[in-house]
């Protein structure tokens, strides 16, 4: 009997997914496969590979928020955040050198990182609370990466393919800054020391703590808490841009610090 025999077609996608991560060979848009596709449908294909790695023994570090920019929006057609997942062994440290290889066609985005002092559970967290479990504000760059051939996606797509996460790179040193003053900080997308993209924090979701509090009450609504300790990266300040081996990426949030890894 085929492994796949009695499977939903939820449950085939979610291994088909499962089985790129393994292989690094992308799978057709899956969209075009499901004739009237919903949204939760997808979040249950991301959250079958999820319950797959953790039953396998992975860690889970945190959580990411994703197209929460007008750059990312209109870079995916799509008007709406998604969120994702992350493990323990997908982060990075500042420096790092990461093997391309390990990505299809990875891109970089330039994020703050949440580390949380408190937990969150929603679904009526407002932005004061998710402000006040702030412990700690990290500069991140989120590599991402689409399991879904020649990044042909859409909303259904990247959600099903954990919001299109790759990996995730976390500065050692918290940046100087008041979880209160984020909307005004700039934060510059340099590739090879090459400047190439920019933006402030009023450019994701109008405040950066805004996908923190819709991640916790979206979560909420599913049964699920934000834990204290864990990393939340509430999405890009530009768009992603690709990057190939040889190559350096650096977010640059000027005199509050920077984060720079280097893919090899």
């Amino acid at each position: 009997m085929s492994p796949t025999a009695g499977k939903t077609i939820l449950e085939k996608f979610a291994d088909e997914l499962l089985e790129s991560t393994r292989t690094l060979v992308p799978v057709p848009p899956l969209r075009e496969r499901f004739d009237g596709m919903e949204l939760q449908d997808a979040y249950d294909i991301q959250n079958t590979q999820l319950q797959h790695h953790l039953s396998q023994g992975r860690a889970l570090a945190g959580r990411k928020v994703g197209l929460t920019s007008p750059a990312m929006q209109q870079q995916l057609g799509v008007d709406s955040p998604d969120f994702g997942f992350f493990f323990a062994d997908m982060v990075h440290t500042d420096n790092a050198r990461i093997p391309a290889t390990g990505f299809i066609a990875p891109k970089v985005e330039p994020e703050f990182g949440f580390v949380l002092k408190e937990s969150l559970t929603g679904p009526k967290v407002s932005l004061e609370r998710a402000r006040a479990a702030i412990g700690a504000v990290y500069p991140a760059i989120e590599i991402i990466d689409s399991r879904i051939a020649d990044w042909d996606i859409r909303l259904l797509d990247t959600v099903a393919d954990n919001a299109s996460c790759g990996a995730i790179a976390v500065g050692s040193t918290p940046l100087d800054v008041n979880p209160e003053d984020l909307i005004d900080v700039a934060c510059s997308l340099l590739i090879d020391g090459q400047l190439r993209e920019s933006g402030t924090g009023a450019d994701v979701m109008g405040d950066p703590v805004a996908p923190l509090a819709w991640l916790a009450n979206t979560l909420g609504e599913q049964g699920v808490a934000l834990e204290a300790g864990q990393l939340i990266l509430p999405g890009s300040f530009t768009k992603a841009l690709p990057v190939l081996a040889g190559e350096s990426a650096t977010a640059d949030f000027g005199s509050l610090g920077s984060l720079t890894i280097h893919f090899t």
